[in-house]
Order: C-alpha cells, then structure tokens, then sequence
C-alpha cells in the first residue's frame, strides 16, 4: 500500500516508518520543518509538506494515498488544546477517506481510562480520565467506521521506550538528577503499562493492514511496571536514593509529570493480540533500563 503517517520523524513515527518500508509498503511521512524532512529521507520515505496546524496539508496528502498512521500530537501545548487540534486533524484526515473503505488509524493512549481497573479494550474513554481530553480524538476517529472509513484507535502505553530517555521515564530520570534522590509517591505501588517502541511500531501496521472498522486497541507490552519498581532502577543506575515522597510535594519534585505520577492505571492488551496476531516481543521497561543509553551523558 501507499501509506501516510503524520509524526513519521518522530520517536515512534520513525520506527513505524522503517516497519512499513520492511514490509513492502511505499511511504510518505508528513513533515513541518527541513530537519523533519531530511530525518524522512534518511529513512527512506518521501517527505510531505503539511501540519497539525493546517488541517487542509492533511486532506491533500490523505487524498493520494491508500490509507493513514495519525502519529503527530501538540505535544508541550496544554493537553485540551492540543487535544482539539488533534481531533480536527482527525475529522480533516476522515473527510477525506470518507467511502472509501480505506484504513485510517489514530493514537490515543491508556491514560484516556479511569485510574484503579485494569483497562481493556472493551473500556470507553472517559473524559475526566488523567488524558481524557484525547477521548474528543477518539470519538471522532470511530465516527468514521459508519461513513467507510477503516478506521481504528490504538492506545498506547504511557511509557513507550527503546533504550533513550524519553516521555515519563525521561522525565523521572531528570527529576532524579535535579533532586538527588529518586521518588516515588506513598508505597509506589502505582502501575504504569509500557511497551517497547518497535512492538508499538509493529501494532500501527498490523492495525493499517488487517484491522476492522472501529477496532479499539492497546499498545501495552507489560500490564503494570509499578512506579516503585522504576525509581529504584533509576536509584541504582544514578547511584542516588530511591525514596517515598508526600503526595503533597510530588509537584514540587516532578513537574509537569506529578499529576500523572500518582495514577494507578494499569491496561491490558489481551484483545488486541488476539484480534491481530500481535505479541510483544521485544525487552520489558525495566530490561531497557539496564541495557540502554537512559542514563548517558547528557
């Protein structure tokens, strides 16, 4: 097939790309800056201009291709608007593979479920959910499944890893260098799902070619790595204490991620292994943590 991806220079776009062009496809990666492009080149793709920010690049793009990877999100902007944006993106994609029958596929995550249960694919996003503003995303893409669009939700992880620091435990490793101490909030018992960035490349293209009409799925490798577990990986690693911290002063030591920290939100995949023959196979968060490059000089 001819495919698109939005996000296609991006940590998990990158990966999806060189996925996709394994597998015989022929790719075009949106891009927004000269750097994008020359990452998308570099990987073999052909670079496209357009952007979040102007919805009409995306219809014109989704027009001569045979399906579409939605990977791109405003990420650093405030979650409601980069949600909305996200949500328009994904009604301008739709409009144009409206009849179709062609796969569109978007990203949602499974923080979009309410903290405690174990989420499944079953589970509908709720909007006061930690990332419930993204369930606006996934509302429109399912709209889509009655107007012949072969479009499907994948919920990622909220750590996708692969041997760098990026997202929450990137995040958690620079609070622990600024800190000295790496923390965990009360017993750290809070489970957070993960998934190795090339099982989740390989789960936005088992989605793209076989996944039915309002498919929901989840890209977790791992159900519930608890946050005590990971801030003593870290500890160890940066040769710092691992310690419980009040959940009055979690802001305080983590940032922009507190809010996130203190959820328990584990999420299975069952359904969706089943529905695509998808396993994960490659090595667990806290397996990555020992053998990459997390916590290399920066």
């Amino acid at each position: 097939m001819k495919l698109l991806v939005t996000g296609a220079s991006g940590f998990i776009g990158s990966a999806l790309v060189a996925d996709l062009l394994r597998s015989g496809h022929e790719v075009r990666g949106v891009v927004r800056s000269d750097a994008s492009s020359v990452r998308v080149s570099e990987l073999g793709a052909t670079p496209v201009a357009g952007g979040l920010e102007d919805p009409a690049s995306l219809v014109t793009a989704a027009n001569r291709v045979d399906g579409v990877v939605h990977l791109a999100f405003r990420h650093g902007s405030p979650l409601a608007e980069a949600a909305a944006s996200d949500r328009e993106a994904i009604e301008a994609i739709g409009e144009s593979l409206a009849g179709s029958e062609r796969p569109l596929v978007i990203t949602s995550g499974t923080l979009v479920l309410p903290a405690g249960p174990v989420g499944t694919e079953a589970d509908r996003a709720d909007p006061d959910a930690p990332a419930g503003a993204r369930s606006e995303g996934e509302r429109a893409a399912l709209a889509l499944a009655g107007r012949g669009v072969r479009s499907a939700v994948v919920r990622l992880a909220p750590s996708v890893h692969d041997r760098v620091p990026r997202g929450f435990v990137g995040a958690l490793i620079d609070a622990a260098r600024r800190s000295g101490f790496s923390d965990y909030i009360g017993s750290g018992e809070q489970r957070w799902p993960a998934v190795h960035r090339q099982d989740a490349a390989r789960l936005f293209r088992r989605a793209l070619e076989s996944a039915p009409a309002g498919a929901v799925l989840h890209g977790v490798g791992e159900s519930g790595v608890t946050l005590r577990a990971i801030a003593e990986r870290i500890g160890a690693h940066l040769e710092v204490p691992a310690s419980a911290v009040p959940a009055e002063d979690a802001e305080e030591h983590f940032g922009w991620i507190a809010g996130l920290v203190g959820t328990d939100a584990p999420a299975t995949s069952e359904r969706t292994q089943s529905l695509l023959d998808w396993k994960p196979t490659h090595p667990g968060l806290l397996k990555d943590l020992d053998t990459g490059d997390f916590f290399a000089a920066r």
